[in-house]
């Protein structure tokens, strides 16, 4: 018991210097995937972004929803249909996306962070234009839009309010009398930058960047941005990983300090990426 009581000690005190270095910063934290839909991982997300906010970090959430828009479709025979990786989203398509998002995902994760002591307000893109966008160009994608504008101050007056902002990634048109869908990653790259965040957190079901893709211990725990292009030519970021390296390369160049890829399957894996000597994913600056 002793020897117990003494790890969980040391665990505090090697948290103590990554809390008097984050404590006033602002950290976004996307959210969506396998963590959303695991009871026990949803759980551990929640606890560790109340603990956050306890010793003193602003964390915005900024969630997806793709696995209950596919539900919601699918009860009212709808087909879920992809163009390049995004769902195309087309008027009826866009109107239950909004409700979903806005609607039920929004406030089970406002509901839940209050009921485990935290304190958090739910926000979509369409409150105080929080995201502006135009009608994505090239691919017909439907309703999915190209953020064009972050305006920062709803979300930056719940933070002074000491609430976390639930943010959900609809966005106002200003282009047509219309909401578009925005992809989460984005969405949370471009936030974090009209907030100049510290640190940007995209939570993915992988552990990383794998130097061998199925090789977990091969994990490349570090990437400076200048490396990203080689690695990619060399085939290491591919398929899916490529848009969520870019978001954070566009962090990085918007003035985001730090990005991460970590594996939401890990319980605890932010407070072990941030408040740990050790880590849980890849960091890239």
């Amino acid at each position: 018991m002793i020897n117990h009581n003494s790890e969980r000690a040391q665990t505090l005190v090697e948290a103590l210097p990554y809390i008097q270095r984050f404590t006033g910063k602002v950290i976004v934290i996307k959210y969506g995937g396998n963590a959303m839909i695991s009871p026990e991982l949803f759980d551990a997300v929640m606890e560790d972004i109340i603990l956050l906010q306890l010793v003193g970090i602003h964390v915005v959430l900024v969630h997806g929803g793709g696995p209950e828009i596919n539900d919601m479709l699918d009860r009212l025979g709808m087909v879920s249909r992809f163009v390049n990786g995004l769902r195309y989203t087309d008027k009826e398509t866009m109107d239950i996306v909004q409700s979903v998002l806005c609607g039920k995902v929004n406030k089970d994760l406002v509901s839940t962070i209050t009921r485990k002591g935290g304190s958090a307000i739910g926000l979509c893109g369409i409150d105080g234009k929080l995201f502006e966008a135009c009608k994505m160009v090239g691919e017909d994608y439907g309703y999915v839009g190209d953020i064009s504008g972050v305006n920062t101050a709803v979300v930056l007056q719940a933070i002074k309010d000491n609430h976390i902002p639930v943010v959900a990634t609809v966005a106002f048109g200003i282009d047509d009398d219309t909401s578009y869908n925005i992809n989460a990653d984005t969405a949370a790259a471009k936030l974090a930058i009209a907030l100049k965040a510290e640190k940007l957190i995209i939570l993915t079901n992988t552990r990383g960047v794998l130097r061998e893709k199925d090789d977990e211990d091969t994990l490349i725990k570090v990437i400076k941005s200048s490396e990203i292009t080689a690695l990619m030519e060399d085939g290491i970021i591919a398929g899916g990983m490529i848009p969520k390296i870019e978001c954070c390369a566009d962090a990085i160049a918007g003035g985001v300090r730090r990005t991460h890829i970590l594996d939401g399957r890990i319980p605890h894996s932010i407070l072990i990426e941030m408040l740990t000597d050790e880590g849980a994913g890849t960091m890239i600056y």
